[in-house]
């Protein structure tokens, strides 16, 4: 199998090791909008260098990886549907809807196969949730807690490229509900807070924010998330239910310090971003897409369901900035309109 990657940033250059050791990849084409990056990861895994994206398709692949800035995914992910490539593309698709949905026609149209990058579904902690949710060990589920926190905040350039913060980090929170407890968002209240540095102020985003979302099946959750989280990198969930509680991401790098006596004590060496805490799930996302194209295995995370957790993302968005509950019904992409 050849596969061309599109990117080899940081998340690129990940992808890139790993399909480069796995033993059903004969080899990569890697390009990049800097060649000289792409040449020198080529070098390093001894795999080949192309100059341009249009090489990637002219040269002749049997899959794409898209890891590149945001704004290239939909056009990307539309090339090669109608290339007939099966794509594997970080999240999102595009940080709106019309985008988005035009890149799934386009996909479902050539019959084709698009896996997006929520590696939050390949995490232990995340399936050990999933299965003790649909195995009924928790009993009837009524209350959920999500969060995101990350250590340092991104760059003041990169924040009015995001998508902001429900689009850009609370995604992966809203993505991971759905699959670990097999619900739909029925509604949401979400509130946002630029009291940080100004940079965020000034891109029009919040660094902290806030949801309280109804699945439709009645049980709440919150999901709050933060770009000022000097501790360290915290990823959690809490689950809880009529018959037992549990927790995703408590461990000993666990960013949090107990003021009770008997308590656990604070991490030595707590979690610094989601590339370490989440190393070993990205690993396992591309090999998945591995056994997607090979035919051994269902799509793990099709665009339909990227859809979806953008658009819970654009409903917390929305009432963010106009003060109130907004039903998912609002937002396109589903059916029904409705107000709160």
């Amino acid at each position: 199998m050849r596969i061309g990657v599109i990117g080899t940033g940081r998340i690129g250059t990940i992808h890139a090791n790993t399909l480069s050791r796995h033993r059903e990849v004969g080899s990569l084409i890697l390009t990049d909008v800097n060649p000289a990056r792409a040449q020198d990861l080529a070098h390093r895994l001894g795999e080949t260098a192309a100059p341009g994206m249009d090489e990637i398709f002219r040269w002749g692949v049997d899959a794409v990886v898209i890891t590149t800035a945001t704004s290239a995914h939909a056009e990307l992910i539309g090339r090669a549907a109608r290339s007939g490539l099966p794509v594997f593309c970080e999240k999102p698709i595009a940080l709106d809807l019309a985008g988005t949905l035009q890149a799934i026609g386009e996909v479902e149209s050539a019959g084709t196969i698009l896996q997006m990058g929520f590696q939050r579904r390949f995490d232990t902690g995340y399936t050990g949730a999933r299965e003790a949710v649909r195995s009924g060990r928790l009993g009837r589920l009524h209350t959920v807690r999500a969060l995101t926190s990350d250590q340092s905040p991104p760059s003041a350039a990169w924040l009015p490229l995001s998508g902001g913060l429900y689009r850009d980090t609370l995604i992966h929170d809203f993505d991971v509900l759905r699959w670990v407890t097999g619900r739909e968002v029925a509604d949401v209240y979400a509130a946002g807070s630029d009291a940080g540095p100004a940079m965020f102020r000034e891109a029009g985003d919040v660094d902290t924010g806030a949801a309280l979302l109804t699945l439709d099946d009645g049980t709440l959750a919150t999901a709050t998330a933060t770009r000022m989280h000097g501790a360290g990198y915290d990823v959690r969930m809490e689950l809880a239910g009529e018959l037992d509680q549990i927790v995703v991401g408590l461990d000993d790098r666990t960013p949090i310090a107990s003021t009770e006596p008997t308590g656990p004590p604070a991490a030595d060496k707590p979690w610094s971003g989601f590339l370490e805490r989440f190393g070993p799930a990205y690993e396992a996302e591309l090999c998945a897409f591995v056994e997607v194209v090979r035919g051994e295995r269902a799509n793990p995370c099709d665009g339909r369901e990227a859809l979806q957790a953008l658009r819970i993302a654009e409903a917390c968005e929305m009432s963010r900035r106009e003060r109130r509950g907004v039903w998912l019904a609002e937002v396109p992409g589903g059916t029904g309109a409705a107000t709160i």
